[in-house]
């Protein structure tokens, strides 16, 4: 049986890798974008994986250009962009498709697993997306830049986080420290 341990992935800097080079780590798997409302979001990212990175987690950034064609730099770009801004420590890798035709099997099983994510406290961001036309098109799709999937450190999908929460959020935090153990 395959596990997300087997998915083949390629590092930023065009380096085979999979995910279980960070096997008995916790890990958030963030699509992530360069031009997005969201791009803030890898400061608090980045406190994140700085807070807890010596409990076990790991904050594995995925570039994707799907939503709004807000990531649409090369690899060099996107390393120097996160550097230069966010000062981004967490590994990042190559640009992925996630809500495509040519969905990349990291995110097939990362959304089999968990098909619903969980929403900010009083949220409307899918009310924006749905008021713009840009409402994913099927209720198991990835809503938009920068959803989260918190994985154990057996490989487990244990939760799935909305574009709109955010890396500070209370519930996310609980999610983080009750996966570390």
């Amino acid at each position: 049986m395959s596990t997300l341990f087997d998915i083949p992935l390629h590092r930023l800097d065009g380096q085979d890798a999979t995910l279980a080079d960070y096997r008995n780590k916790v890990m958030l798997i963030v699509n992530v974008a360069s031009q997005c409302g969201l791009t803030p979001q890898y400061a608090g990212l980045e406190k994140l994986f700085e807070q807890y990175e010596e409990k076990g987690l790991v904050i594995l950034g995925f570039p994707c250009n799907d939503f709004g064609a807000q990531e649409p730099g090369t690899e060099e770009q996107i390393a120097d962009f996160c550097q230069r801004n966010y000062g981004v420590r967490f590994p990042m890798f190559e640009k992925v498709e996630v809500n495509r035709e040519a969905r990349h099997p990291l995110y097939r099983e990362l959304i089999a697993a968990q098909p619903q994510a969980r929403q900010a406290e009083g949220s409307t961001f899918g009310e924006k997306l749905a008021q713009h036309g840009l409402s994913p098109k099927n209720p198991s799709d990835v809503m938009w830049n920068f959803e989260k999937f918190l994985v154990g450190r057996d490989g487990q999908v244990i939760a799935r986080f909305a574009p709109d929460v955010k890396p500070d959020d209370p519930a996310l935090v609980a999610a983080i420290e009750a996966a570390l153990g």
